[in-house]
This record gives structure tokens, C-alpha cells and sequence, in this order.
């Protein structure tokens, strides 16, 4: 369900603000996205994956982060992507000025692919998209000012493999190294 409220009501937004309601809003443009949470299953691999990414982005000198920091491009346009690897200069006080990769995991009716145009502007290199429950992803790599699709099995940024095995995990590999998410 998409829904527009052109003058929300700023006591409500103050009360979602003060229960912690707000974390994963985003504003697009001046334009605030409410997002609901996760379910279990999304927010489980979300966390999953971003331990087996800390390793994968330690060993190249980057930062792996959950949901918890925005990307910014101004103080009226950030997105809340689910998982990203930066390098330490795309680090600030306010959240990140930019990532080297993005994930998004789908979620019902969200609003992941409507995002890749944004992330093409900061210059993001990689966007992967996940489904949760089958743990297809997608693979989008930057090619001039936008993203062509590339084979799902392997990162072209990471150069690591990516194969989905029984149960349904991903299975990450980065050289000897493997993760199952």
C-alpha cells in the first residue's frame, strides 16, 4: 500500500521520533518515507549477512553496516539501506557520505529498485538486491551514471562467488573463506 500525506501532523511525527518509531525513515528529495519494520525472516539475514560482510570488507580495508547508518547526499536526501560496505572516507558524523556496495533485501511492497538512480548519483559501485526467503540476489554494478545487471554468482566489485544452497543460504566465498547466510 503506498499512501501520501502531504501535511502529516508534527506532534505524531514527534511521537514516532520519541518511541524510536522513525529510525529506518527516509527522506527523498524533502519527501518523508515512512518505512514499516522488518519482518523476522528480512531483519535474521540482514544481520546474517552483514557479519559475513565485515570479514569480506575487513580484508579490504572497509566498514560493514546494518540498517543503523543513513547515505547521504543532503540533509533532505538520504536513503536507509539495508546493509553497505564503505570505506572509512566515506564515514561522517551524520551516517555515510557514500559506500562502495549497498544491499537491499526485498521486503512487500518496498521501494528497493525505485533507490538505484539515487545510489548511482553518490557513485555507489555495487547493489545487490536479496529475497529473504529464496536468497535470489541480484547484481547491479555501476557503469558510467547507472546500473546494468550483471551474473547473480559473482561480485564483480568483491570478486567473490555467490551460490544459493540447500536450506535455502547464500553461500559467499572470498577465496578460502565461506559464509552461509
Amino acid at each position: 500500500m503506498r499512501a501520501v500525506w502531504l501535511q502529516p501532523d508534527e506532534a505524531y511525527l514527534e511521537e514516532r521520533h520519541r518511541r524510536g518509531q522513525d529510525k529506518k525513515d527516509e527522506l527523498w528529495d524533502g519527501v518523508l518515507h515512512m518505512v514499516p519494520p522488518a519482518s523476522y525472516l528480512h531483519g535474521h539475514f540482514d544481520v546474517e549477512l552483514v557479519v559475513a560482510l565485515r570479514s569480506i570488507g575487513k580484508r579490504r580495508g572497509w566498514l560493514a553496516h546494518t540498517d543503523n547508518l543513513g547515505l547521504f547526499a543532503s540533509e533532505k536526501s538520504y536513503r536507509i539501506p539495508d546493509a553497505t560496505l564503505a570505506r572509512p572516507d566515506q564515514v561522517s558524523k551524520r551516517g555515510l557520505e557514500g559506500a562502495e556496495l549497498v544491499v537491499e533485501v526485498l521486503s512487500p511492497d518496498d521501494e528497493s529498485y525505485d533507490k538505484l538512480p539515487f545510489y548511482a548519483k553518490l557513485g555507489v559501485r555495487e547493489v545487490w538486491i536479496i529475497d529473504p526467503e529464496t536468497r535470489a540476489v541480484e547484481i547491479y554494478a555501476l557503469t558510467q551514471r547507472a546500473y546494468q545487471s550483471v551474473a547473480n554468482d559473482r561480485s564483480p566489485l568483491l570478486g567473490i562467488t555467490l551460490e544459493i544452497i540447500a536450506g535455502p543460504k547464500l553461500r559467499l566465498r572470498d577465496g578460502d573463506d565461506v559464509y552461509e547466510v
